[in-house]
């Protein structure tokens, strides 16, 4: 019996016109670790529903474990044992633990009664498969996103999962619980299991892949071993262009006047006693595992949290920033963490993403939108951003992550801001894109009009994008860096550091 659990082969898939796949291929064996990687809009998404079932392939073929498929169904897909571990985990949060494995299981046998005993039984079993213990009698809510993510995949190994989806399953996880996820995957690949792992994290690609994919422009461009390649051909493949890493080394001067001070800033349960100021033509970086306090910080400097205690100066003004009407009225501007349940109307348009924040200045005598001059100005940023898209009016819910980011960010650039606060500003963005996104950031900043603070877990990212860096632990800076004078082990060593 052949040991290869999916062919894919020939697999072309076009919307409206518009070629998502052409003849794309990928083989995937028993117990491989396999990752499929590209950018934003390379056609991974459309793959990964291609082999789930939820799209039918225009051309091409489907083989799971040995049977051919020209149009797959969902229902087929999972009785050939694939399970899709989507990023939402699709866990019930008022159900316990057992419940969200097993208890799907017990409705399906359509028996009157709930046997409770064998739903707990079962459930206990499954995780047993990924050598994982969680208490079965808690309530889901109650858990970490770490171990959400685990009882998804005991649930998909109690429908004998032979090949596992995971489509970027480290975004929301500290490094502790990402060695925990990679341990249960280990587990699961002794047991023969393969798992298709999607990931734009390049160092985790290489620590847990056997073998790799690239999709770019919804084409192969190379499956390989990750022993034959290193990180910049890796990178190559990807994008077509290469990246060499540079220090950003603005030349600031503190003599000057700062453009944004924080003093003694303070919430209850959040962070106490934070300070900073940013210097014209400067990007400064805070860094901090989660739990640390620096998304509550982040929250606050827009007003979603009202600080209790301190100083929030812009230029040679103090302001209070208590909410964010009052962080627009002052021009700050905020890139949140999620950009999909914070950032954007997924239903709106483009161009209605983009004007929100702004909107009573596009809007002429008598409160009538001009929608001639909010056009004009989604098109300025498109080309100021290399933002790709059909037209304005195209909903922001169809554009890559990539893209996304970019309207994000285009949003707030619309009000002109005085500060730009941006929370993880390239989770879930491909490396051209981050690329893209980071160079913009340092051109805003020479303009010396603008304080930029990035917000992060990315230790690479901050360490090559900010000037300063703060460390941020236990809901204070605990250290401050030149991005010149510290090395990427000694930023982690600082921010894992137990007082």
């Amino acid at each position: 019996m052949s040991d290869i659990v999916l062919k894919v082969t020939e697999v072309s898939k076009a919307f409206g016109g518009v070629q998502a796949l052409s003849k794309v291929n990928l083989t995937i064996k028993k117990g491989e670790i396999h990752c499929l990687a590209g950018g934003n809009g390379s056609g991974k998404s459309t793959l990964i529903k291609i082999i789930s079932g939820f799209y039918k392939a225009d051309s091409g073929t489907i083989q799971i474990n040995g049977k051919d498929y020209q149009k797959l169904s969902t229902m087929e897909s999972i009785e050939q044992g694939v399970q899709v571990i989507y990023q939402d985990f699709s866990v019930f949060p008022n159900l316990t633990v057992a419940e969200n494995i097993a208890l799907n299981d017990a409705v399906a046998s359509k028996k009157k009664l709930v046997n409770w005993k064998k739903v707990y039984q079962k459930a206990e079993e499954a995780l047993k498969k990924i050598n994982i213990v969680l208490p079965l009698h808690e309530k889901v809510e109650e858990l970490s996103v770490s171990d959400k993510q685990l009882i998804a995949i005991a649930r998909a190994m109690l429908h004998k999962a032979n090949l596992l989806i995971m489509d970027e399953p480290t975004t929301a996880l500290t490094r502790k619980e990402i060695h925990k996820l990679f341990t249960a995957i280990r587990h699961l690949q002794k047991q023969g299991v393969a798992v298709l792992f999607v990931s734009h994290k390049l160092d985790e690609v290489f620590e847990i892949a056997d073998n790799f994919t690239i999709l770019r422009n919804g084409q192969n461009v190379i499956t390989d071993s990750t022993k034959n390649v290193d990180h910049k051909k890796f990178i190559y493949y990807m994008t077509g262009r290469s990246f060499d890493a540079e220090l950003f080394q603005p030349e600031v001067s503190q003599e000057q006047k700062p453009l944004f001070q924080v003093k003694g800033l303070g919430l209850e349960n959040g962070f106490s006693d934070i300070s900073f100021s940013v210097y014209p033509g400067e990007v400064i970086g805070i860094i901090g595992l989660l739990g640390s306090g620096r998304t509550e910080l982040a929250m606050a400097l827009f007003g979603l949290y009202a600080a209790e205690t301190g100083e929030i100066w812009i230029g040679d003004k103090q302001v209070t920033i208590d909410s964010p009407i009052t962080a627009i009225k002052h021009k700050i501007g905020y890139v949140p963490e999620d950009r999909l349940s914070e950032g954007l109307a997924l239903g709106q348009s483009i161009a209605r993403n983009m004007s929100i924040a702004n909107i009573d200045s596009l809007c002429k005598k008598g409160n009538q939108v001009d929608f001639d001059k909010v056009d004009e100005n989604v098109l300025h940023w498109a080309q100021e951003l290399s933002l790709v898209m059909q037209n304005a009016q195209q909903p922001a819910h169809t554009l890559s992550g990539g893209n996304q980011q970019k309207v994000v960010l285009a949003k707030w650039l619309e009000i002109a801001p005085k500060v730009l606060v941006l929370n993880g500003p390239t989770v879930g963005v491909d490396v051209g894109a981050k690329h893209d996104l980071h160079n913009y950031l340092h051109q805003l900043a020479a303009t010396n009009e603008i304080a930029i603070i990035i917000i992060s877990d990315d230790v690479l990212e901050v360490l090559e994008n900010c000037n300063r860096i703060f460390v941020m632990n236990h809901g204070r800076f605990t250290a401050e860096f030149k991005n010149t004078e510290v090395t990427e082990q000694e930023l982690l060593a600082e921010m894992t550091r137990q007082e």
